[in-house]
């Protein structure tokens, strides 16, 4: 199977090659057998990417520990399923899984859009096969993983050599959460790809109108939608894992999946502005190639060893690849930019700073500098080095003193931009709109600060958050209420028939509660306790309202690891309220050892509590406990901003034909039944800002 997967990797490369050189013929002569001949090489790049990745995990699963990249992340004691997430947790395996992926947006965009839009389809196919040639060069020639373990026999031949053993998955990747996260963060990263195929190939092609937006706007909400659930399963996962009581520390790996991530937020509502208003079109190009050009970044500096991490591979030369495949696309999108950019003209002009189009270039703005922060302080080290000779690394206060003010700016336009205007907004809209909700965040922040509350970022966010929730609830009510009027339905009813016209709209307003809720849980790190002592059986230790007992200790011997444990009884106010049980577990196939995390969580705080080791001055084990108040909002926003966006991405229903009796006294037609009154809820007059 080696090298049934180095051939098949091998023929993926031949066919990209080809399906560039056909899809530039195809663009040349225009001849539709070109095109369909260059798409059908497509389909074979994707189809032998597939039997390359399905021959690795076949190696995975026969433990053949003659292939180096298996030897170095699996043994026979592994669990089944983490054999299968083995897969990406190397250098050589993770760039594949890449290949792997972005192969299945590719087969699904030329399946989806064959024989459809022949101007602008053989430029989508000729970038999407150039970014697989990259990394198709990365499987076979320069990080391969097929690559097996050889001795030097007599007369100086190659014999094969196989290992009695491997030696195991990385303990920090022997959880059930990474047979998720790196596929999902992954499906973030490749989805990217799929809009800037559309938009580098609606410049080149001057492609007209807005028909490209129209196209990748899905793409592109799948592959933001990926990011946002990769993020957030990151942080858990780090939460949950890493043991050191947070979820989110500013790691350069972390910094590198939220940027496009923030460029994709801001392409997403500036693209409306495209679509209604033909404005922003330079603003739409560009944001989708820093979008793609940041993907490729992160995953260099995953792999690079250019800055310190604990989510980065190995150290190693594969950087100089990324840094020039990304050199060449700068040279590429700026060679296309500058070429056509009268086709990029504005149709309109901004008309009032009151206005929806205002707020959505306040909110590009506010995302790309929150973006440009976040990439100074992460290539900071980088710089320094080139610059000075030193890395010198940018710590958390940087970031949070950065970020925080302008996260609540971006909370303040999640709750007024929706509700604007378009072209100019009067102060009458402005009362009727903002009044009632504004009110009300003040309320809750009075409140707050009556109850003790001194924490200024903490009583801004709780002010802006209650302010955008009652905005999204007045939008759900005001829509609502027409239609159950016209109908007669509960207003339950007509919210969710409301949702389900305007799916896109409605999705929208459910992604941005979610939001809220995050930066409500983000929130809860002001009021974050710690606590730690080196404890023996019978130890008592108190944090919070909590006194957690260390009753004893007990071992367990399994196939892959030998673990030891903790157990805790927890009080409160005397009164035995849960057990916990930390572990620590040591993996003799790679001498290493991990923690695994005991959390008790509620929706008011977490109590999470690590057995950190044995003190090696008093021989004693030691115990951490964190107090983290509102963890949970983090995950359940998360929830909420995922579902929201498979919302928005449903197809809109059409409104239902509602049928109800002529009023009393109307006069009957001739020869037949009393009239009936046709009323189409699809015209019922919704508040004027509904699109």
């Amino acid at each position: 199977m080696d090298i049934f997967g180095s051939y098949a990797l091998l023929l993926a490369f031949a066919f990209a090659v080809y399906a560039i050189a056909g899809g530039i013929a195809a663009i040349v002569t225009r001849r539709p057998l070109l095109i369909k001949s260059a798409r059908n090489a497509g389909f074979a790049v994707c189809a032998l990417i597939w039997m390359g990745t399905a021959s690795l995990v076949y190696l995975f699963y026969t433990d053949n520990y003659a292939m180096a990249y298996v030897a170095a992340h699996s043994n026979r004691n592994l669990a089944p399923y983490y054999k299968f997430s083995a897969l990406w947790s190397g250098q050589e395996g993770s760039l594949l899984f890449w290949s792997f992926l972005l192969s299945i947006y590719v087969f699904s965009v030329l399946f989806t859009y064959r024989g459809k839009h022949p101007e602008l389809m053989p430029y989508v196919g000729v970038v999407m096969a150039g970014v697989q040639i990259f990394f198709l060069t990365m499987n076979n020639f320069i990080a391969s993983p097929f690559r097996v373990f050889s001795a030097a026999g007599p007369g100086g031949i190659l014999h094969l050599v196989t290992r009695p053993d491997g030696s195991g998955l990385n303990p920090l990747l022997q959880y059930p959460e990474m047979a998720i996260h790196p596929p999902t963060l992954y499906s973030g990263y490749t989805g990217f790809t799929i809009p800037f195929a559309f938009a580098l190939a609606a410049l080149l092609g001057r492609y007209p109108g807005e028909k490209w937006i129209h196209l990748t706007r899905r793409w592109t909400m799948i592959a933001w939608a990926f990011q946002s659930a990769g993020i957030l399963l990151g942080a858990h996962w780090a939460y949950a894992v890493l043991g050191w009581g947070g979820y989110w520390g500013w790691d350069p790996v972390e910094n590198a999946s939220l940027m496009p991530w923030l460029t994709g937020t801001a392409f997403l509502h500036s693209v409306i502005m495209q679509e209604k208003r033909g404005m922003m079109r330079v603003w739409n190009v560009w944001l989708v190639f820093l979008t793609f050009m940041l993907c490729i970044l992160g995953t260099s500096l995953t792999r690079s060893g250019a800055v310190n991490s604990v989510h980065a591979f190995a150290e190693s030369n594969i950087g100089h690849w990324f840094w020039g495949f990304l050199l060449l696309i700068i040279i590429v999108c700026l060679a296309a930019y500058f070429k056509n950019r009268d086709y990029l003209r504005s149709d309109n002009q901004l008309d009032s700073m009151l206005s929806r189009e205002s707020s959505f270039l306040f909110n590009n703005l506010i995302l790309l500098v929150a973006c440009v922060a976040v990439l100074a302080g992460t290539l900071f080290p980088v710089l320094s080095e080139a610059v000075r000779g030193s890395k010198i690394s940018v710590g958390p206060p940087f970031f949070n003193r950065v970020n925080i003010p302008i996260a609540m700016f971006l909370l303040f336009l999640t709750g007024v931009g929706p509700l604007l205007a378009w072209r100019k907004t009067s102060v009458e809209s402005l009362k009727k709109n903002f009044g009632m909700p504004l009110i009300g965040g003040c309320i809750a922040a009075a409140i707050a600060v009556a109850m003790g509350l001194r924490e200024f970022y903490v009583g801004l966010c709780l002010l802006l958050g209650v302010f955008v929730t009652l905005t999204i609830l007045a939008e759900f009510y005001r829509g609502a209420r027409v239609i159950s009027a016209r109908t007669g339905a509960n207003l339950l009813f007509a919210a969710s028939q409301l949702t389900m016209r305007n799916t896109r709209r409605y999705g929208g307003y459910v992604v941005h509660f979610g939001m809220v809720l995050v930066f409500i849980g983000i929130s809860g790190t002001a009021f974050n306790q710690d606590k730690q002592m080196d404890m023996k059986a019978g130890s008592v230790m108190t944090i919070g309202p909590y006194s957690l007992h260390l009753q004893n200790f007990d071992s367990d011997q399994q196939p892959n690891y030998s673990s030891e444990r903790a157990t805790i009884d927890v009080d409160r106010d005397g009164r035995s309220v849960m057990m916990l049980y930390p572990t620590r577990r040591f993996y003799p196939s790679n001498q290493e050892s991990g923690t695994m995390v005991a959390i008790s969580s509620t929706m008011r705080e977490d109590l999470y509590v690590v057995y950190a080791g044995t003190n090696p001055d008093t021989n004693l084990p030691v115990i951490h406990a964190y107090l983290n108040p509102l963890v949970k909002w983090i995950w359940l926003g998360g929830v909420i901003v995922v579902l929201g966006t498979i919302l928005a991405l449903i197809p809109n229903r059409q409104a239902v034909m509602v049928m109800s009796a002529a009023p009393a006294g109307a006069s009957p037609l001739p020869g037949g039944p009393q009239p009936v009154r046709a009323s189409f809820s699809a015209r019922s007059k919704l508040p004027e800002n509904h699109e």
